[in-house]
């Protein structure tokens, strides 16, 4: 009796393990996909270049927090303000010239510059994987039977407040009332005075920055590379499908559901398999709820 009952705590404190793992990944999966949601629910933009700007997160944070010698948490700044001006200017100068001509264009201008952006990084850094300087000394936490290291708590802690200060903006401030009232009729917030071609941008460059920033923060913990875009946009894509497309909540739902299935399946089911799991995610949703988790109605209501 004391053996199976010694079984049963060991299963459970492993279980308790994965699960960690998968909310850790979790968050920065629902970091990545707010980005995308945004971009697709008030622009209806499908941006297949949005793993880029993940990596060029990853990547400037590893050139400034490098060659700059500035400590990360004045990286991850500077890395917003990059990332978020190279958005807006995307925006302004391709995105524009394609808006209200249906999602084609869109869809093959967002190809083009993934293409662009990965080919280029390439040309300047390589291929090798880069490493972010971490803001802290790494070494493990315990808690209780679960074992973190200090620096994915600390990107965690980071992630969730990101996420929180993405909500503060869209429904706290003068420009998250513009960006809703655009979602739900451009024309009458135009009517209305509100500029709503830089309404776009700036909804543009919020959702490339939120994207750069977990990238930057998954770059301290595993690495930046310059193909890694491809990845992050098929799973940013599970996550926004997962949720409801052009769902806040369901961004954040998506995100952590697929960390934690994707912990799971690697750690009972077939560890060099993890990626399969996304996909066979989206499949069941699409056969039982194809609105996703949390429709788009419930989000403009």
């Amino acid at each position: 009796m004391p053996h199976a009952t010694s079984e049963a705590e060991t299963a459970m404190d492993l279980f308790l393990q994965f699960l960690t793992n998968g909310l850790v990944v979790g968050v920065f999966y629902a970091l990545s996909a707010l980005g995308l949601t945004l971009i697709f629910g008030l622009m209806r933009v499908v941006n297949f270049a949005h793993g880029e700007f993940y990596m060029l997160g990853g990547v400037v944070g590893w050139f400034v927090t490098t060659y700059l010698g500035l400590d990360f948490f004045s990286g991850l700044v500077l890395v917003a303000l990059a990332i978020g001006s190279f958005g807006w200017l995307v925006d302004r100068f391709l995105i524009e010239r394609v808006r209200g001509q249906g999602e084609e264009p869109g869809i093959l201008l967002t190809i083009g510059l993934s293409i662009f952006l990965v080919n280029i990084t390439l040309l300047a850094i390589g291929p090798a994987p880069l490493k972010v300087a971490r803001a802290i000394t790494e070494g493990p936490i315990f808690l209780g039977p679960v074992t973190i290291t200090k620096m994915r708590l600390l990107a965690m802690v980071i992630g969730v407040a990101l996420i929180f200060g993405a909500h503060a903006i869209i429904h706290r401030t003068r420009l998250g009332s513009a960006m809703r009232a655009t979602f739900q009729d451009p024309m009458a917030a135009s009517l209305a005075g509100i500029r709503t071609k830089q309404v776009y941008a700036a909804t543009f460059a919020l959702g490339c920055t939120l994207s750069a920033l977990s990238g930057m923060l998954l770059a301290s913990i595993y690495s930046a590379q310059a193909s890694v875009g491809g990845l992050v946009s098929l799973k940013s894509f599970v996550v926004v499908i997962l949720g409801g497309m052009g769902s806040f909540p369901g961004a954040i739902a998506g995100g952590l559901l697929l960390g934690v299935a994707e912990a799971l399946w690697g750690g009972y089911v077939a560890t060099g398999m993890v990626d399969i799991i996304g996909f066979l995610l989206v499949i069941l949703i699409l056969v039982l709820r194809p609105q996703g988790l949390f429709s788009i109605r419930a989000e403009r209501a």
